[in-house]
């Protein structure tokens, strides 16, 4: 199909060509604008196009039902039908899905599926690029350079199947990475911002803030591995909350085989996790955080399952004033474990603390470490979620209620499930971007966390 053929024709011509038991069409559009800078000067800017089609047939057999997944870009209208067949022989060739479900049907048409996709375009820097460029300046007079880039995505989806489905959602993703250096590099200070549209974002302030930094930093002081009380930012809480999400499978769980899984058999929900009131939850209609409202699932794996497209998301508490309340699953994963369906959902929240800012936090704090991010994060032990990492980009000494120096960086063994079971506080929820999973996971709004002894288990030569 040309460029210039609408999204929701080609998902209806796909339908026409299918013939399959049952067919399930995704078009995405996307569409991308960017900048990139460094020293106090931009780089690089340019805008991008695409489009991705998704065809899912599904075959049904007298051992059950199969299904076939294949997924292309740039397709033309000559290599249409040939992406359709290439799902129905996939599905031919396969054995009975485990996943197999009745294909989902019955909700009402999406008011603008017939209608043209949204574009995002360097329209979106409009205000952002003038105040970074004053922002430069400042830097440059205060003797720091200032790297980073700008990235707003806006990716149109339309979802068509043959029990009648016609759904679409626009998804607007926009991040913000800044990280400011001391002229001899031996000294760096992050800050990251997500964002819809970019006009919620202050280059001003965040060098500002980044300057702070810097400042913290012309004191030096170091210390040896161990276990320190520890604020964690919200970007950091991010981090360790959106891989315990991705942990939190229900059929995993059941299983035996994670954090989740009760000894003897079972499932934890319904066990307190944080003595703290918090609360871990999921809203596609959340505000600032708003993400699609029905399962998109372009492939089954893990809880995603093909056969869940189109099914309605509604709020979910993953962790509910301190007790696990869901785990993820989908339709059959659910029929396994006798759990409720709860289909992942593309933000997550944790609220239920004070309205302590984290400079607040800092403040109440005797002696201990303020991090700035982590990174690296990897898995150690799935059966306690135990992650490894390492701290980055600044991690200063605070006494007295002050900021006194920077310290080392280390490298950390936490798992996030007993940072919430040993938080003596939680701040103000805010919106954050995480900085290890911000390529695949931007809608978040976390506290700043006071963990008591947080585990510093070596000393790390990063910046």
């Amino acid at each position: 199909m040309s460029r210039s053929s609408k999204p929701y024709e080609i998902v209806e011509r796909a339908l026409e060509l299918s013939t399959a038991d049952g067919c399930v069409v995704i078009a995405d559009e996307h569409s991308t604008a960017n900048l990139r800078w460094a020293g106090n000067a931009l780089t690089t800017n340019g805008v991008t196009r695409g489009r991705t089609l998704t065809v899912i047939a599904t075959v049904d057999g007298k051992e059950g039902t199969a299904s076939g997944v294949v997924s292309r870009s740039a397709v033309t209208a000559a290599d249409l039908e040939p992406l359709v067949r290439a799902a129905e022989h996939a599905a031919r060739g396969a054995g009975p899905a485990e996943d197999a479900q009745p294909l989902v049907a019955g909700a009402e048409e999406s008011a603008d599926f017939r209608d043209a996709p949204g574009e995002t375009s360097s329209a979106v820097f409009a205000d952002f690029a003038p105040a970074l460029g004053e922002a430069f300046a400042t830097a440059r007079a205060g003797g720091r350079e200032l790297y980073g880039f700008a990235n707003h995505e806006l990716v149109s989806s339309y979802l068509g199947t043959s029990t009648g489905l016609r759904l679409r959602h626009d998804q607007p993703n926009g991040t913000l990475e800044l990280n400011a250096k001391s002229p001899d590099r031996t000294k760096s200070a992050w800050a990251g911002r997500a964002t819809r549209d970019f006009k919620d974002v202050d280059p001003a302030a965040l060098d500002a803030e980044l300057a702070k930094r810097l400042g913290w930093a012309q004191r030096r002081v170091e210390l040896p591995a161990g276990r320190y009380e520890t604020l964690l930012p919200p970007t950091a809480v991010a981090d360790l909350l959106i891989y315990q999400l991705w942990s939190a499978s229900a059929r995993d769980a059941a299983e035996g085989r994670t954090v989740f899984s009760r000894p003897g058999g079972g499932t934890r929900v319904g066990d307190r996790l944080a003595e703290l009131p918090l609360t871990l939850r999921s809203d596609p209609y959340e505000p600032g955080l708003e993400s699609a409202p029905f399962v998109l699932a372009h492939a089954s794996g893990g809880d995603s399952s093909v056969f869940d497209n189109g099914l309605p998301l509604t709020a979910t508490d993953w962790v509910r004033a301190g007790e696990l309340a869901h785990l993820t699953s989908t339709r059959h994963s659910a029929g396994l474990t006798g759990l409720p369906v709860a289909p992942a959902i593309d933000n997550l929240i944790l609220d239920g603390g004070t309205d302590r800012s984290l400079e607040e936090m800092v403040a109440g704090t005797e002696r201990g470490l303020l991090l700035t991010c982590l990174w690296y994060i990897r898995e150690v032990d799935p059966a306690t979620l135990l992650l490894t990492g390492l701290t980055r980009d600044g991690v200063y000494l605070v006494e007295n209620g002050e900021v006194v120096g920077e310290v080392n960086n280390f490298r950390f063994n936490e798992s996030p499930v007993d940072l919430l079971s040993r938080a003596a506080e939680a701040g103000r929820t805010e919106k954050t971007l995480p900085r290890e999973w911000g390529d695949w996971f931007t809608r978040a709004a976390m506290p700043a966390l006071r963990i008591p002894d947080f585990n510093m288990s070596s000393v790390s030569q990063g910046v």
